[in-house]
């Protein structure tokens, strides 16, 4: 199984992943040029893509599935909610409904060799989820766009083989940035996006004697640095009880508007 980010963060957002049978995009959040640009890069053609699942329905993550849908046919997959509110997208304009299909939270899905397992986030969205994605008894979790975790959270991302988190923002940058009030605190609520800190913690509480990789996405323009998520993130981590050290797993900071590093299992 495979993932690559093709864009990441706040201004847009788009992941592969696949196995050697079948290929998926997570979210559609750039435009359709330049998925095509990315999907060429990691030597596919869309129309080889099997199935685009959508998180929830804000900008950054389907801007450009329009064009994909009318152009490829592409299925699209979403909670009912999310495909809602994708549909009242004006934007995105005229998409075949038949393109439509809905998944429910807690509930596999299976496309050719690859099952999906959505789980229920905290996210001011309609009705948002994340990841869980196997195949060959490999599993990815796909974590963003979410204010706080819990329990739940937790027990849907155990024993992962990589894990695609959200550190959004580092706190200090976002309270002294340029952000209006109202924004800074719809970020830092419990439905807003986690922070460096928070991305670290639970991390912490993720790791296990085969994880192979853990790359950090979604990360703010304005309020946050590849450099701070990483160390922040990796602090936590060496300073968490689970018992883990620099060294024992690579962290990849996902990049923002290029193709990142592909990750094998």
């Amino acid at each position: 199984m495979r993932l690559c980010s093709i864009a990441s963060g706040s201004s847009g957002n788009c992941i592969y992943v696949g196995s050697d049978a079948t290929h998926l995009l997570i979210d559609a959040g750039i435009s359709g040029r330049r998925i095509e640009e990315g999907a060429a890069e990691l030597g596919l053609k869309l129309a080889e893509i099997d199935g685009i699942f959508i998180t929830h329905e804000h900008t950054d993550h389907i801007s450009g599935l329009g064009v994909l849908a009318r152009k490829y046919g592409i299925p699209i997959y979403g909670t009912f909610g999310t495909l809602q509110a994708v549909r009242r997208t004006s934007s995105l304009g005229k998409m075949e409904e038949s393109l439509f299909h809905t998944i429910s939270a807690d509930e596999k899905c299976m496309i050719k060799d690859i099952s999906l397992y959505p789980m229920r986030i905290s996210h001011d969205a309609a009705e948002p989820v994340a990841y869980r994605i196997s195949h060959d008894k490999k599993k990815i979790g796909i974590l963003t766009d979410l204010g706080c975790y819990n329990d739940y959270t937790i027990a849907c991302m155990q024993d992962l083989d990589v894990v695609y988190l959200e550190a959004n923002h580092d706190i200090n940058m976002l309270q002294v940035g340029p952000y209006p009030y109202y924004l800074k605190q719809r970020i830092l609520s419990d439905r807003g996006h986690l922070s460096n800190d928070s991305s670290g913690k639970l991390l912490s509480k993720l790791l296990n004697t085969h994880l192979k990789a853990v790359v950090l996405g979604h990360l703010s323009k304005e309020n946050n640095l590849p450099e701070l998520a990483y160390e922040t993130v990796k602090v936590e981590i060496m300073m968490s009880e689970a018992g883990y050290r620099e060294g024992d797993f690579p962290i990849y900071v996902a990049k923002r508007s290029e193709v990142s590093q592909m990750i094998e299992i």
